[in-house]
């Protein structure tokens, strides 16, 4: 997809980009309240990073750390309209792009269970199989070493 624009959202107006990707993607698509999906993580320490298409926020990732060298990314979220161009691979590639830089060596992951396919082709491995409620998906733990 062309013209896509990468933001590293740190200040509230630009995270205002992310939660409107996950209010959009998620609250109101899958019935999501806002109090489960707005948690303890949205906070000053937590990334965000937002694609944006001619201004308009399409695409989010965050993540926080979890340790001195590890990270957690979790609500990746493509608005549906834009689902199937790719846009999920940029946001991840973009998020470890910057957590590497930060210099962070692991990255953990909650995936759904059918998401699992799509971060292992982004070099994530399954380390626990046992599936967990989160909400309402079912979740694995992934990781990937940097």
């Amino acid at each position: 997809m062309d013209n896509i624009e990468v933001l590293r959202a740190q200040e509230e107006w630009q995270r205002a980009g992310a939660y409107s990707v996950r209010i959009q993607g998620m609250n109101r698509q899958h019935n999501i309240s806002l109090r489960e999906e707005f948690d303890e993580h949205d906070c000053d320490g937590t990334k965000y990073i937002v694609l944006l298409k001619e201004g308009y926020p399409i695409a989010t990732a965050r993540f926080y750390e979890l340790s001195k060298d590890t990270v957690m990314i979790g609500r990746v979220v493509v608005l549906p309209e834009y689902r199937g161009n790719h846009l999920g691979n940029l946001v991840i590639e973009e998020a470890e792009l910057w957590i590497r830089e930060l210099g962070y060596t692991c990255i953990n992951i909650e995936s759904r269970t059918n998401a699992i396919e799509f971060y292992e082709k982004l070099g994530y491995s399954v380390t626990d199989s046992t599936v967990v409620q989160s909400g309402v998906f079912e979740c694995v733990k992934m990781e990937k070493r940097l």
